[in-house]
């Protein structure tokens, strides 16, 4: 099955400093850019970053999901579980601060999974995550408290 690529636009505060942390931080290839917005190459989806002023830059509310307040809006990779593990070290020895440490989610459930969360420069949630079963991703016998 051939997985589309999605293209997702976020704003930013500042392009220069946002710009440090996806490509040099993540390691995201640069694309097209002017001067109000960034595209990225983000784990193969194309990332748009758009300049705002602060005032418009939206809060974030959060949701608690397995014991932890998960930003309610955010987005990431699913990323093989070795490059999930490899991702976790390189931020922590780059002192990246994390929103929530990487751990394992629903822990001898259907559905378990690696995950970690931190923010870019501007406030935007990323949530990096991984399934020892991809075949768990959509697993509908969560319980729903979870």
């Amino acid at each position: 099955m051939s997985i589309p690529r999605f293209h997702l636009a976020l704003p930013v505060t500042d392009l220069v400093e946002t710009r440090v942390f996806y490509e040099e931080v993540l390691g995201c290839a640069p694309g097209r850019e002017s001067s109000r917005w960034l595209d990225l190459a983000f784990f193969g989806h194309q990332l748009v970053l758009h300049l705002v002023d602060a005032a418009d830059h939206p809060a974030a509310a959060t949701n608690a999901v397995d014991g932890q307040d998960v930003p309610a809006g955010h987005f990431g990779p699913i990323l093989e579980w070795d490059d999930w593990e490899a991702l976790a070290d390189r931020l922590r020895t780059r002192g990246v601060e994390f929103v929530i440490e990487p751990y394992l989610r629903f822990e001898g459930k259907a559905g378990e999974q690696g995950t970690f969360f931190m923010r870019d420069p501007s406030g935007n949630h990323l949530e990096f995550k991984t399934f020892r079963n991809i075949d768990m991703l959509f697993a509908t016998d969560l319980d729903p408290e979870d």
